[in-house]
């Protein structure tokens, strides 16, 4: 069975107020044509499908094509939902679609309930695992902690109880968290306070093929364990990485081959150095002129109308710092190091700043708290 694993379409997502959605359409486009010419059989997406909760009238419209398009073509799509999404606007109608080879799998509930497909091998099983929020979903779940390695722990054992029922059956889980060795973008939201948020990757034993999301970077944790990463750049920290889809074969008896499927590149990111008048006036750097930038100015102090005299010769400047002594994050200014910090830390940065003082561990705790109780309620009103 031919399968094409992708996830993190992030459909609605700007880029530092550039609109993304013509290059997001461009991608399911290019997904569309994979599918033609590459003979899939099924399309698995591993969450993350809208950028926000409630997304853009466009972004639905977009959604509505790549599912139309499947659906015409008789192949079958398993979906699951993402932290960024909304499980029950994008489970509406769900049960429905099926009878159109559209699978969702947004309901915790569904996570032993396979999608069954066949070759000429027999079945294979697609279990959906959508993003799971422990403070949420441990009572249903019967999880025996609120923690990621505790709720999605469950939820693969019933996945494993109900692939024992199923005798000779291949199986692939497609799952949204953050496993342990895998290495983290700046674009992705942070889905828990304290760091606390991987799993381990024996969680997965028993499988297949574990087709992963959340991460924007393609990678894998090993043959049968991998992230597809995003279709499109989303942060500078993606700059010169390839962004691709796993072609992956199952093989009649569960051994898995994969190779990676190219995106389209429909804009180019990179990041330039230097003192203003070098970066006005170098050939050096002609060939970054039509590329989406963030510039770092080294110059000793900040110099007059950067940002428009830049544009002149580069007119897709997005980002702009100043850093006298380098690129070090200690002296940048504290919005162009909240990229790379999560909410607690941002939250101890501002107390320092207003204090002069470090939090005290009661403090740190505190805030801690607060904000975990401010980021699960967010996301319980999603449900």
């Amino acid at each position: 069975m031919r399968i094409l694993h992708t996830s993190d379409w992030h459909l609605g997502r700007s880029f530092h107020r550039e609109p993304l959605l013509a290059a997001q359409r461009l991608f399911i486009e290019n997904l569309i044509d994979v599918v033609r010419h590459e003979h899939v059989d099924v399309v698995a997406v591993a969450g993350d499908i809208y950028d926000r909760a409630i997304p853009p009238l466009e972004a639905i419209d977009l959604f509505q094509r790549v599912l139309t398009q499947l659906a015409e073509l008789k192949i079958p799509l398993v979906m699951i939902s993402g932290n960024h999404d909304s499980p029950r606007r994008l489970g509406v109608n769900s049960r429905l679609i099926e009878h159109a080879g559209i699978h969702l799998r947004t309901d915790p509930h569904d996570v032993a309930r396979p999608v069954l497909l066949q070759d000429e091998y027999g079945h294979v099983a697609f279990y959906g695992l959508p993003y799971l929020e422990p403070a949420l979903v441990r009572e249903s779940l019967d999880a025996p902690a609120t923690s990621h390695q505790a709720v999605l722990g469950t939820a693969m054992d019933r996945v494993r109880e109900d692939l024992a029922t199923r005798p000779g059956t291949r199986a692939v889980v497609l799952a949204h968290a953050f496993v342990t060795g895998a290495e983290p973008s700046a674009s992705e939201r942070d889905i828990t306070v304290g760091g606390v948020a991987n799993v381990s990757a024996a969680l997965f034993d028993g499988v297949d093929y574990v087709a992963l999301g959340h991460l924007h970077r393609s990678q894998q944790i090993s043959d049968r364990i991998r992230y597809s990463g995003s279709p499109l750049p989303y942060s500078f920290t993606e700059a010169g990485h390839p962004k691709s889809m796993w072609l992956v074969d199952l093989n009649g008896d569960g051994a898995v081959t994969a190779r990676t499927i190219p995106c389209p590149e429909p804009y180019r990111l990179a990041r330039l150095q230097g003192d203003l008048e070098d970066l006005l006036t170098q050939d050096k750097h002609a060939d970054l002129e039509q590329a989406w930038l963030h510039v770092t100015l080294t110059d000793t102090s900040r110099p007059h109308m950067a940002m428009e005299r830049l544009r002149q010769r580069f007119p897709h400047v997005l980002k702009l710092t100043h850093a006298a002594t380098g690129p070090s994050a200690d002296d940048l200014p504290s919005r162009e190091r909240m990229e790379s910090l999560t909410d607690h830390e941002i939250a101890l940065d501002f107390l320092h700043h207003v204090t002069h003082t470090d939090a005290t561990e009661p403090e740190r705790d505190l805030l801690r708290r607060g904000i975990e109780h401010v980021r699960v309620t967010a996301q319980g009103e999603t449900l």
